[in-house]
């Protein structure tokens, strides 16, 4: 990504807070500090600078330890005087070799994000379409047919997607090539998900209700 330098306020010393997070799952990452050369290399280059305090000079993250930070979203805040940085991570973030430099000592240094927070982009789609009804819409002719018509849907991708496992798990048992296989699976999933978040919206209920249904039963286990 690159792009023209927004209008930052930078502090006394030269420097703007940069907060980076995970464009795949929004987790935070770090915290460190951009002048206006480390913001005008990572807009250009697309990959991620800042300014190092202790060193007092440019610093490309990932120099060193090849972990580099590729930029993919720059926001600023309210006042101009803090950014924040969406960044896709190669590697480990933080230099004791944890994902994020917010995680305790001796967590997994390869857990990855898995994108959930596209979902919010997809979701914010459907309750646009729900509200909006506008034509020629496959979301909201789905809708419109009421909760026996998206039901059927939903059952109909499930069975698919079970379906597209147990051909997934032959493909392996006979050590044949499971490319196809894989990505059917891939996308009935993907199908199945659309549906269900549709049968939510026709329902009136949100994803939300469904996580916080899922944080409370994995506090219990």
């Amino acid at each position: 990504m690159t792009g023209s330098a927004p209008d930052v306020r930078f502090g006394t010393d030269g420097l703007v807070p940069a907060i980076v997070q995970d464009v795949a799952d929004g987790r935070v990452l770090m915290l460190a500090w951009m002048d206006a050369a480390a913001l005008e290399a990572t807009l250009a280059t697309g990959e991620v600078h800042f300014h190092s305090r202790s060193r007092d000079r440019l610093w490309r993250k990932g120099e060193t330890s090849g972990n580099v930070l590729r930029l993919r979203g720059l926001a600023i805040d309210c006042d101009a005087d803090a950014l924040l940085v969406s960044a896709e991570p190669v590697g480990p973030t933080c230099h004791r070799g944890t994902r994020s430099c917010f995680d305790s000592d001796g967590a997994p240094a390869n857990r990855e994000g898995q994108g959930f927070a596209w979902l919010e982009t997809l979701w914010s789609t459907i309750a646009s379409r729900a509200a909006e009804r506008p034509k020629g819409s496959y979301t909201a002719d789905l809708l419109a047919g009421g909760v026996d018509v998206v039901a059927r849907k939903v059952a109909e991708e499930a069975t698919e997607v079970v379906l597209a496992a147990k051909d997934d798990a032959t493909a392996e048992v006979s050590d044949a090539d499971r490319a196809t296989t894989r990505q059917r699976l891939v996308e009935e999933t993907a199908d199945l998900l659309y549906h269900l978040l549709v049968m939510l919206a026709e329902r009136g209920s949100t994803p939300g209700d469904v996580t916080g249904a899922l944080r409370e039963r994995h506090g219990s286990t």
